[in-house]
């Protein structure tokens, strides 16, 4: 009977801590939600600015509907957008359906982290180049389309990204010439 009390007492934390961490790893993982095929932009109709990618026609673009979970110190790459009117960021911003001056601190997230427009108009810390920034959340990257007019024929976003405006790349004190490829961490403020 002790023998009995023992093993019960014992295993069943070792087999509830299995359980809780193959649940958590399930979360951690974000794993593609599909592929869309690229099409050949009509003339003039893809921007160019801050090196945007054009869509490849035929070319397969992995999809996702999800972002690697925020933590206290979530990674990400910093990307270079325009949020004016004309810009490469297409569209008026998802969050007030307004265009936005490049001088502001004003970024889009990655779908995921996007949360169905939960981080609408709220801050963000950008930590990147030993500085920290606060910049207003007010469009998504969309990582679940693109390749359309909606979408400037550019392709689908990654999901691990933070498309800044040039004020935050420049409050980070990034050089122009690397603009756009920094490895940044973020959280909500």
């Amino acid at each position: 009977m002790k023998s009995n009390i023992f093993t019960t007492i014992f295993l069943l934390p070792c087999f509830l801590f299995i359980v809780a961490n193959s649940f958590s790893l399930d979360a951690q993982t974000c794993k593609p939600s599909g592929k869309i095929r690229g099409k050949k932009p009509p003339p003039k109709q893809c921007n160019r600015e801050n090196d945007s990618d054009c869509c490849i026609k035929g070319k397969l673009y992995t999809t996702y509907k999800c972002s690697p979970p925020v933590s206290r110190r979530t990674k990400a790459t910093l990307t270079l957008n325009s949020f004016e009117k004309g810009g490469d960021g297409g569209s008026a911003s998802e969050c007030d359906k307004k265009f936005h001056s490049d001088d502001r601190l004003v970024v889009a997230l990655s779908t995921g982290w996007f949360k169905k427009k939960g981080r609408c108009l709220k801050y963000i810390f950008l930590y990147g180049n030993g500085r920290r920034i606060k910049a207003l959340v007010v469009d998504e990257c969309d990582s679940t389309m693109g390749c359309d007019r909606g979408h400037d024929y550019q392709p689908p976003c990654p999901n691990n990204v933070v498309d800044a405006s040039r004020a935050a790349s420049k409050a980070l004190g990034v050089p122009e010439k690397d603009w756009g490829q920094l490895e940044i961490y973020w959280l909500d403020a």
